[in-house]
């Protein structure tokens, strides 16, 4: 190395210094152009920068607005959870007034046809006072009408009574007996007065009886007159085809002496025979005595009542 040839070394210098003044230039046109490009993009970046400050200015602007937005978001939203909260009570609220408002008509239908109801039954109540009233007028007056007439009737029972009282004065009250009975006059004629035992032909003095109380009544055509025969329990000694027992022997002897009134002068259409036997006796047949009080016949007289059943029985 020492002792390397200087053409040789001197050669390569120049081509070392022609090769580097090429490549200079080169370098420095590169340069000229990076220059430029760099001018061009620091006028870019200049730019950006201006922008990235428009940016930023706004970035802060908006980040002062998105403040203020999160708080008024956030009252809003309390003011929301507020309003939400009024609106369930006032929804709950409604709702219970609905339901409310549901039963109060329900019990505002019903006592509404409750009432309904009522007024139908005080007026079903007000025609039927009016129509009790009616009757009941009706009935007073038909009451009235009839204590009148049964006064009336009262009054001439026993002024029947006093008439067939002093019509029989003559006989005993052994004999014969007249009461007032259910607005009737019993008029009870003894066996002994009227027949024999056994018989039913009436003896003298029991038609003379019998004709006297015709007399004293005959004029009085609404009377009814029913002549009923009684026994004692003494069944009948003398039998025949007519007479088996005391049935047939009580109907005969009201018979005969339904033949001696109507003679006397009453009339047939109002006289009528009947015979009870022993049947319907006045007291026990255990003696000789109770058993000549139940042979007896009874002359029961009453006034005509049809009058007082067509009170009755009008409306």
């Amino acid at each position: 190395m020492k002792y390397f040839p200087l053409f040789l070394l001197a050669g390569i210098l120049l081509q070392g210094c022609i090769v580097s003044k090429k490549k200079y230039d080169d370098i420095l046109a590169q340069k000229v152009t990076n220059e430029g490009q760099i001018a061009d993009l620091n006028k870019e970046l200049d730019r950006i920068n201006a922008e990235l400050s428009a940016a930023n200015a706004s970035v802060s602007e908006l980040k002062g607005d998105t403040l203020d937005l999160g708080d008024e978001l956030r009252t809003n939203k309390r003011k929301l959870a507020s309003l939400n909260n009024e609106f369930d009570q006032l929804n709950a609220y409604y709702k219970n007034l609905l339901n409310s408002s549901g039963k109060m008509n329900r019990d505002l239908v019903e006592q509404k046809e409750q009432l309904l109801a009522i007024q139908d039954n005080l007026q079903k109540t007000r025609r039927l006072n009016d129509s009790l009233s009616e009757s009941l007028s009706e009935r007073e007056k038909k009451v009235k009408e009839l204590e009148s007439v049964l006064e009336s009737k009262d009054k001439a029972v026993q002024d029947l009574k006093n008439t067939i009282n002093n019509a029989l004065l003559s006989f005993k009250e052994s004999d014969l007996t007249v009461n007032v009975k259910n607005g009737k006059v019993y008029v009870s004629l003894t066996e002994q007065l009227l027949f024999g035992s056994g018989s039913v032909d009436v003896d003298k003095k029991g038609v003379s009886a019998l004709q006297q109380l015709a007399k004293a009544i005959k004029d009085q055509k609404d009377l009814q007159i029913l002549v009923e025969g009684h026994t004692d329990n003494v069944p009948v000694s003398r039998k025949s085809s007519y007479m088996q027992d005391n049935w047939d022997l009580s109907v005969m002897r009201a018979t005969a002496i339904v033949r001696i009134l109507t003679g006397a002068g009453l009339s047939p259409t109002q006289v009528t025979a009947s015979g009870r036997g022993e049947y319907l006796p006045l007291s026990s047949n255990d003696s000789a005595q109770t058993r000549q009080r139940n042979r007896r016949t009874e002359i029961i007289i009453a006034p005509n009542l049809d009058e007082v059943f067509k009170i009755l029985e009008s409306k």
